[in-house]
């Protein structure tokens, strides 16, 4: 049955409509906003496998190039591999509605979202949000929506819901967020050093378009929705639950409490096998069931310690931070480096410095971009004491790089004041909780020791949440085992000043305003102490880049000089370029980069385009070559494709009869300029320069 539903966000008129398209799903919507088009399917198949103990859920966002009409580049003329962008939409559609499924529910879902029309002017992952949620709703797949994605900007500090590209480059702030009714369940964004009550504000106005789209999602749910099946909660055995409960509480209690985190898991997989060997001969075939009572009593062991005793696992206060450690300078041969050390996290973070061929090309939907600053955040299985397969980044590496990259590009020098192009690698050596904001500690720290001129250290933090009924505990500075077992996984980054980064993942149905209030002062608590620490590292960027660092230099040509300094073909920068063994990037405007790790070779290359580009100047005497006589005079060129007449009653003080008595082709001869007519004709004269000329007159 078709349906269609709309209502007015922003300015624009955003509809869901089902029934039209892929009706063999379990539930589908096309979300329309502009021209832009989303069409989000859901289906399931019932879990087969015996004990099943998660939520196999999977969700893919693709755009399609035809959505923009545009052929795919590459041999095979089609789409490939999910490119970063596609990957964090993914990770922006999992994030808010994984936690929506209720407890129990195992069965096999996968939510594809896919790009069927791009409007140029508008982003599309929030509407993916918003499709996964309508297509759910109307399915019979038991769900706990509904929730709706919007992206909140600001100009001149006015808020602005769901923004234009151009609008996006504009805004000191870019926040996509997913609510429900009464909560939020996800933020993630980024600003330019935005106070805390700004963040609050920005996410309560999201709020307000939110609660317009789930009002059209309740309408169409009420007009094609499916009866929601029944599934089949595991059962659990209480007798055997409460036996586990009473021998084993003591001894997980007192395990829980080991602050080194290997010790403590081994302790507690001792507990476990002791658990199994007393219990399993009574309760013969059930070791998965005693293991995941162990399990489930250990997460309310730690649960009603931080709620009632207001302590945690390593014995921190709520709000107390880990041993931090900073040190810079550790890989001698490294354009810059750091090592940034959190409790029993630890990241050694790069810094390198390329010229403009080293930028990243990225071929979307909007066309060619190119990517001067690049964080990259390896995970390898060492960092937390495991084997696994060496393979490609994971979606978890390309979002925790993304969130990282995203809080320290408002640091970063603006408008061609540093013409590197900068990669960043984090690679996490040790793991056990935070290692995303420790990448970005790290990060700013190798930034510094590289010499790239940021504009102040970025630190970040996370946090977590506990809550049983009213009772609330926000955690800082999370451990492994705190994000596993609480309800929210908060990330804050920035500077002094104010917010950088952000990211919420909430494990329960949302939280208040409230609630994200205080979070969001606790994290400026926690990361004014890490900046703090940070400093005794190194306080302040280098003088200078590091000696193993291409050096680049920029000098402004005039516009029309450009084609003397690449000359018929490229002749003339190609042999500037074998000359000097320096590489040349010239740009439209006139500027043009230089590099070479070589500064002798930097400094050759940039004096022979100087001495390509150079202009006469009235008054100035310059050494010049003959390159035509005349009866009437010689043609001298004094710069590079620059020529002037020098009359043959400017050769001499005395009177000359014929040119060659004084000068022949090819003779090098000192010439003043006299002269510039408006045409552009210069006058030069011999007599003039002639006589003692100090050296630096000669140009």
């Amino acid at each position: 049955m078709f349906k269609k539903v709309e209502t007015e966000i922003g300015g624009r008129l955003l509809s869901i409509e089902t029934g039209h398209m892929a009706k063999q799903a379990n539930g589908a919507a096309i979300v329309r906003y502009g021209d832009s088009m989303v069409l989000v399917t859901v289906v399931t198949r019932e879990n087969t496998k015996e004990g099943m103990d998660y939520f196999p859920l999977t969700v893919d966002y693709q755009e399609k190039t035809f959505s923009a009409g545009k052929i795919p580049g590459g041999f095979f003329k089609r789409e490939g591999k999910s490119s970063e962008k596609e990957i964090i939409a993914s990770r922006c559609i999992d994030r808010p509605v994984r936690p929506l499924f209720p407890e129990g529910f195992f069965d096999e879902v996968q939510i594809i979202a896919t790009l069927l029309s791009a409007d140029p002017e508008i982003e599309t992952d929030t509407l993916a949000i918003t499709g996964a949620s309508a297509a759910l709703e109307i399915s019979d797949i038991p769900f706990q929506g509904p929730i709706a994605g919007v992206r909140v900007g600001r100009i001149e500090g006015s808020f602005i819901c769901n923004p234009t590209f151009q609008q996006i480059k504009q805004s000191d702030l870019e926040l996509i967020v997913a609510g429900s009714r009464d909560a939020v369940v996800m933020v993630e964004g980024s600003a330019k050093e935005l106070p805390e009550e700004t963040f609050v504000e920005a996410i309560e106005f999201a709020h307000q378009a939110v609660r317009k789209i789930l009002d059209i999602q309740d309408a169409l749910k009420a007009a094609v929705g499916k009866p929601k099946r029944a599934f089949k909660v595991p059962e659990v055995n209480e007798a055997l639950a409460l036996k586990i409960k009473e021998t084993a509480s003591a001894k997980i209690r007192e395990a829980v409490q080991i602050p080194q985190k290997l010790e403590r898991y081994k302790r507690l997989d001792e507990i476990e096998e002791e658990v199994k060997a007393a219990f399993l001969p009574e309760f013969e075939g059930k070791e998965k069931s005693i293991g995941d009572c162990v399990e489930k009593l250990k997460k309310e062991i730690i649960r009603k310690m931080v709620i009632e005793e207001k302590r945690r696992i390593d014995g921190r206060s709520t709000t107390e931070i880990r041993p931090v450690s900073c040190e810079v300078s550790v890989l001698p041969r490294t354009h810059g480096s750091a090592l940034f050390t959190r409790g029993e996290t630890q990241v050694l973070v790069t810094t390198t410095l390329g010229t403009s061929d080293d930028e990243q090309r990225l071929d979307s939907l909007i066309g060619e971009t190119f990517k001067k600053f690049m964080l990259h955040y390896n995970f390898p299985p060492f960092s937390v004491g495991e084997v696994k397969f060496l393979r490609g980044p994971s979606r978890r590496d390309v979002g925790h790089g993304n969130l990282a990259e995203r809080a320290i590009i408002p640091v970063l020098p603006q408008n061609g004041e540093f013409p590197y192009t900068i990669r960043i690698v984090s690679e996490v050596l040790e793991s056990n909780g935070s290692s995303s904001m420790a990448t970005v500690c790290g990060s700013s720290l190798a930034l510094m020791d590289g010499g790239v001129p940021i504009s102040t250290p970025v630190a970040g933090i996370a946090l977590g949440l506990i809550k049983e009924g009213n009772e609330v505990a926000i955690l800082s500075d999370i451990l492994g085992d705190e994000d596993h077992i609480g309800d929210m996984d908060f990330k804050v980054a920035g500077t002094r000043k104010g917010i950088t980064g952000f990211q919420m993942d909430v494990k329960i149905k949302g939280i208040t305003s409230d609630i994200l209030g205080r979070a969001l002062y606790q994290a400026r608590e926690g990361r004014l102490f890490i900046l703090d620490k940070m400093e005794t590292g190194i306080s302040q960027p280098r003088p200078d880049i590091s000696p193993y660092a291409p050096r680049i230099q920029t000098i402004r040509v005039p516009q029309e000089k450009i084609k003397d300094v690449i000359g018929p073909g490229g002749k003339v920068i190609r042999g500037i370029v074998e000359q000097t063994g320096a590489k040349i990037d010239i740009e439209d405007s006139g500027e043009i980069h230089v590099a070479s790790a070589n500064v002798d070779s930097l400094n050759k290359a940039i004096k022979l385009i100087q001495d390509l580009t150079r202009s006469a100047e009235p008054g100035e005497i310059y050494m010049g070559k003959v390159k035509k006589i005349t009866d009437f005079g010689a043609f001298v060129e004094i710069l590079p494709g620059t020529e002037g007449l020098v009359h043959i009653s400017q050769l001499d003080h005395s009177r000359v009869k014929n040119v060659r008595d004084i000068l022949n082709e090819g003779d090098e001869v000192l010439v003043k300029v006299l002269d510039i007519d408006r045409t552009g004709k210069i006058r030069l004269s011999r007599k003039e320069a002639l006589g003692d000329v100090p050296k630096d007159r000669i140009k």
